[in-house]
C-alpha cells in the first residue's frame, strides 16, 4: 500500500497538471506542458501513477486531438476540434514543437513506457463512449441479440464489451489512447463534410474534379517512380501514426511472431504472443475505423450468418459514401500492410499451399512445385485483412458518389486503389521521408532490408497476390468505367486521365495481361479438359473467386446508385474481356467516343494535350483487348443539337444512342430502377410486400428433386375406406371436400411456380398506367350507379 503522503501528493499534482495541460493553447505552454508531463512520469513509479491516468491523462487527450471533453465528448464538441494542439501546431507550422509533442508521444518515450506499465498492473480502466465507435458497431451493441456476436467478430472489441448499468465498452490505457487516436481522422472528415454542407451552392462549384488534378501518378511518358510517391511527413498525425505501426505492427517474417500458429504446439516460454495480439488489435481497429465504418455489411456474409448477425444499417445508410477526408491515413495504412506481402518470400520457394476460398484462408498439406507462385500466404501477409474492406470501401466511393455535389473523396480513394493495385511499386523508399524524421537519416530506412533496391514492376512472383485480389483487377475496373461514364463531362481531361491511369497498369506488363486473360478464360471456362494447362491450373480459383464476388458486393449494385448503367445480375460473370454490349470492351470504346467529343469544349492550349491522352488510351486499350479499339458500332454522337439535355445524349445502359423507352432492360424485372411511369412510394411499398410473400411462400428457390419425389408419392393415389364412404354428412363434408380441394390446387399451383421460378411481383400495380385504369373504372361504376338511381 502507497503511504498517504504519496498519494495526496500525487493527486494534487495530477490535478494541477490537468488544470495545465487544459490551459496550453499557445507554442510555448503547449512545450512547458510536455515537459510537465515527462517530468511527473519520471518522477513517479507506475503504481504512484494511478492518478495521472485517471485525471491527467484524458485532459490530455482531448488537449491532444482537440476533443473538447475527452471523457463524455458531445458530438458537437468532437465535429468541430477547438484548438487542439495537433491543430496548432498545423496553423503555427512549428517544426520544433511538433517534434517536442511527437517525443512526448513517441513509442519509445516516458509515455508510452508508463501506459504499459501501469496497463501490466491493471490499475485503470476507462469506459469508452459507445456513440464514438463505428456506425455497424453502435448498432449491434444496441441490439440484444447481436451484442455478443460483436466481440467474436471484431478483434478490437474483444472481450471489452461489459455490462454494467448498460452495456459499455471498457479499456485499458493502451487501448483507450488507441481508440481516440482512430477516431481523430473521422471526427475531421465528418466536419470537413458538414462544413461543406452549409457552402453556398457557387461555393460548391469551386471542388468540382480539380482536386483529381492532383492525384499522384498519372502517366506523364515515363514509367520511373514518382518522386512524390512518397508520404507527406510535415503531418504530425501521419508521423505519430507511422512510429506506431512501426513498432507495433510487424511487416517483417511475421511467422517469426507466430511460429505454432497453425499447429497444437504450445509456445515457448521465451516467445511473447503479445506482440501478435497487439498488432491484430491495432489493425483490426484502424481498419474497421477508417475503411469499414459506415458499412452496412461490415462482415463476411458467411460469418455474419454463423453468429446470427443480420445487417445493422441496410436499411439507414444503404447509399452513403465512406468519409472523406481520409485518403492520407488510408493510404499509410495499405502501404505499410502491403509491406508485409513484400517482404514476406518474393524471390523465395517457400509458399504455402491453399486450395479454399481466399476469404477463409484455411491451409491444406501438400505442395506443388510447378504451381508454387499460384500459392496463397494469408499467415505471411497482412494483405487479408484488407481484401473485403478496402474493396467495399472503393467500390461504395464510386457507386455512392452523388451527382452535382464535391466529388473529393472519391477522387482521394481512386489514388488509394491505385497504390493497392501496383504494390510491387512500393518499397521502403517510400517511408524514407518518415523514416528521416523519426531516425534524423534516410540511410536507416535503406539499410534494414537490400531488396528495395530491387527493380520496380510486376514480374511472376506477384501471381499469387493478384489472383487473390482478381475483382480489384476486373469488377473494379468494370464499376470504375460506369463511375468515368457517369461524370465525364465533369471534367473530360482529367477523367480520361484516371481511365489511362488504370489501363495503363492493367498493361504495365505482357505476364499480367496475360495471367488476368488466363485466369478469365478459367473463370467462364465450364469444363477444364486437354487444353490450355495454365488454365486449367487457373480453375481452382474460379470458386474462391465466385464466392469473393457474391461476397464482397453483398448489397453493392448499381441498380440502387443514381445514374449508373450496370445491374447486380450484369456484373456476376466478369465481363472485363467480353465484347458483348455490356462489356468492357464496348463500354471503354464508348467512353474513348465520348470523350472525344468532350474535349471538343475544353479550351484550345489544353486541347492538343488532351487528344494526346485520348490517343494514349485508344493504344493502350488496344493493347488490352489485342487489336483495333475502334469498331462500327450502331450509334453516333450527334453535336449539332447542343440544346439536348446530356442525359437524354447518354443513357449508360448499353452502347446504343435509345430513350429509356425502348432500352430492353436486362436483370430483375422487380428490382429494377424506379422509371418515370411509376409512383415511387407505391412501387417500393409493393416491391416490400412481393419479397414477403415470395419468402413465405417459397418462391425464391427452385423445387429441389425430394420435393418433387415427395409430392408425386403423396397424390399418386387416394384410399377412401367403405366406413367413409358411408358416413357423409352432406354440406359439411362437401365444403371441406372443396376447401381441401383448394388447397391442392394452389399447392400445385406453388409447385408449378417454383419449377418454372415464377415470382409474385406487384410492383405492376404501382405504374401509373395500371392505377389510371383503375381510378377511371372506379369513377365509371360510381358514375354508372349515380345514373341508374337517377333513371329509376
Amino acid at each position: 500500500m502507497l503511504p498517504h503522503s504519496y498519494t495526496v501528493d500525487s493527486l494534487s499534482q495530477s490535478q494541477d497538471l490537468a488544470s495545465a495541460i487544459l490551459a496550453a493553447s499557445t507554442p510555448p505552454n503547449i512545450s512547458a506542458a510536455c515537459s510537465s508531463v515527462e517530468s511527473f512520469l519520471q518522477s513517479h513509479t507506475p503504481d504512484q501513477c494511478r492518478h495521472f491516468f485517471s485525471i491527467t491523462f484524458p485532459s490530455l487527450i482531448c488537449k491532444i486531438f482537440g476533443f473538447g471533453d475527452a471523457t463524455a465528448p458531445s458530438p458537437s464538441q468532437s465535429s468541430s476540434p477547438p484548438n487542439g494542439w495537433i491543430d496548432v501546431i498545423t496553423a503555427a507550422n512549428d517544426s520544433d514543437l511538433s517534434g517536442r509533442v511527437f517525443s512526448l508521444l513517441s513509442p519509445s518515450g516516458i509515455l508510452m513506457s508508463s501506459i504499459f506499465a501501469v496497463d501490466k498492473l491493471s490499475l485503470v480502466k476507462y469506459v469508452f463512449p459507445t456513440e464514438r465507435l463505428p456506425e455497424y458497431a453502435r448498432f449491434m451493441l444496441s441490439s440484444e441479440k447481436d451484442r455478443t456476436a460483436l466481440s467474436n467478430l471484431c478483434p478490437f472489441m474483444k472481450d471489452k464489451i461489459v455490462e454494467g448499468s448498460s452495456y459499455e465498452v471498457r479499456l485499458n490505457v493502451f487501448e483507450y489512447f488507441m481508440f481516440w487516436l482512430s477516431y481523430y481522422p473521422v471526427c475531421r472528415g465528418n466536419n470537413e463534410s458538414s462544413s461543406m454542407s452549409v457552402i453556398p451552392v457557387q461555393k460548391k462549384k469551386m471542388f468540382r474534379l480539380e482536386s483529381w488534378t492532383l492525384i499522384k501518378g498519372f502517366p506523364g511518358g515515363s514509367s520511373k517512380r514518382d518522386s512524390d510517391q512518397k508520404l507527406e511527413c510535415n503531418n504530425l498525425y501521419v508521423r505519430i501514426l507511422y512510429s506506431y505501426l512501426k513498432e507495433f505492427v510487424p511487416v517483417f517474417d511475421l511467422n517469426a511472431h507466430q511460429p505454432y500458429r497453425s499447429s497444437l504446439l504450445q509456445y515457448g516460454n521465451g516467445f511473447d504472443g503479445s506482440v501478435m495480439a497487439r498488432a491484430e488489435f491495432l489493425v483490426s481497429l484502424f481498419v474497421h475505423y477508417w475503411i469499414v465504418e459506415n458499412d452496412f455489411s461490415p462482415f463476411p456474409v458467411v460469418t455474419a450468418k454463423s453468429f446470427g448477425v443480420s445487417s445493422p444499417l441496410r436499411s439507414a445508410v444503404e447509399e452513403i459514401p465512406p468519409t472523406c477526408g481520409l485518403e492520407e491515413v488510408v493510404k499509410l495504412l495499405v502501404k505499410y500492410l502491403n509491406l508485409s506481402w513484400v517482404t514476406s518470400g518474393v524471390g523465395s520457394e517457400n509458399y504455402i499451399e491453399y486450395g479454399e476460398s481466399p476469404r477463409w484462408k484455411t491451409p491444406s498439406s501438400g505442395s506443388s512445385s510447378h504451381v508454387a507462385n499460384l500459392s496463397l500466404r494469408p499467415l505471411t501477409s497482412w494483405n487479408t485483412h484488407l481484401q473485403r474492406p478496402l474493396y467495399r470501401y472503393i467500390l461504395r466511393s464510386f457507386l455512392f458518389c452523388p451527382m452535382g455535389s464535391s466529388i473529393k473523396n472519391a477522387s482521394q480513394v481512386f489514388s488509394i486503389w491505385v497504390t493497392y493495385l501496383e504494390p510491387w511499386m512500393i518499397s521502403l523508399d517510400d517511408f524514407s521521408d518518415l523514416e528521416a524524421a523519426l531516425n534524423g537519416s534516410i540511410k536507416d530506412a535503406k539499410n534494414e532490408e537490400s531488396y528495395e533496391s530491387r527493380e520496380c514492376g510486376y514480374t511472376s512472383l506477384w501471381q499469387s497476390y493478384v489472383i487473390s485480389n482478381y475483382l480489384y483487377y476486373s469488377s473494379l475496373v468494370m464499376h470504375f468505367i460506369g463511375f468515368a461514364h457517369k461524370f465525364l463531362h465533369t471534367d473530360p481531361e482529367t477523367v480520361t486521365q484516371m481511365v489511362l491511369k488504370v489501363m495503363s497498369i492493367l498493361t504495365s506488363s505482357k505476364d499480367l495481361l496475360v495471367l488476368m486473360k488466363n485466369m478469365d478464360k478459367a473463370f467462364h471456362s465450364k469444363h477444364t479438359g486437354p487444353g490450355n494447362p495454365t488454365v486449367n491450373e487457373l480453375s481452382r480459383f474460379v470458386p474462391s473467386i465466385r464466392e469473393q464476388l457474391k461476397d464482397w458486393e453483398d448489397g453493392l449494385c448499381e441498380s440502387n446508385a443514381d445514374g449508373s448503367f450496370l445491374h447486380e445480375n450484369w456484373n456476376k460473370d466478369l465481363k472485363l474481356f467480353s465484347d458483348s454490349e455490356d462489356g468492357g470492351q464496348q463500354l471503354l470504346q464508348l467512353f474513348i467516343l465520348r470523350a472525344e467529343a468532350e474535349l471538343q469544349a475544353v479550351p484550345e492550349q489544353n486541347l492538343s494535350e488532351a487528344l494526346k491522352c485520348v490517343d494514349s488510351l485508344k493504344q493502350v486499350v488496344s493493347k488490352f483487348f489485342g487489336g483495333h479499339v475502334i469498331k462500327p458500332i450502331a450509334f453516333s454522337l450527334d453535336m449539332d443539337h447542343p440544346q439536348k439535355n446530356r442525359d437524354e445524349l447518354f443513357k449508360p445502359r448499353g452502347a446504343r444512342n435509345q430513350m429509356a423507352s425502348s432500352v430492353k432492360y436486362k436483370g430483375d424485372w422487380m428490382t429494377r430502377p424506379l422509371s418515370e411511369d411509376e409512383v415511387a412510394w407505391m412501387a417500393k411499398l409493393l416491391i416490400n410486400i412481393s419479397i414477403w410473400l415470395n419468402e413465405r411462400l417459397g418462391l425464391n428457390q427452385p423445387a429441389t428433386n425430394n420435393d418433387k419425389k415427395e409430392n408425386s408419392e403423396s397424390v399418386s393415389y387416394v384410399d377412401v375406406s367403405e366406413v367413409d364412404s358411408r358416413n357423409v354428412a352432406g354440406p359439411g363434408d362437401g365444403g371441406r371436400m372443396l376447401l381441401r380441394g383448394v388447397v391442392m390446387v394452389c399447392g400445385s399451383v406453388l409447385q408449378l411456380m417454383r419449377k418454372y421460378g415464377v415470382r409474385v411481383n406487384l410492383r405492376v400495380m404501382a405504374s401509373k398506367k395500371f392505377l389510371t385504369l383503375l381510378f377511371l373504372y372506379f369513377v365509371f361504376v360510381v358514375l354508372k350507379r349515380l345514373i341508374t338511381r337517377m333513371i329509376w
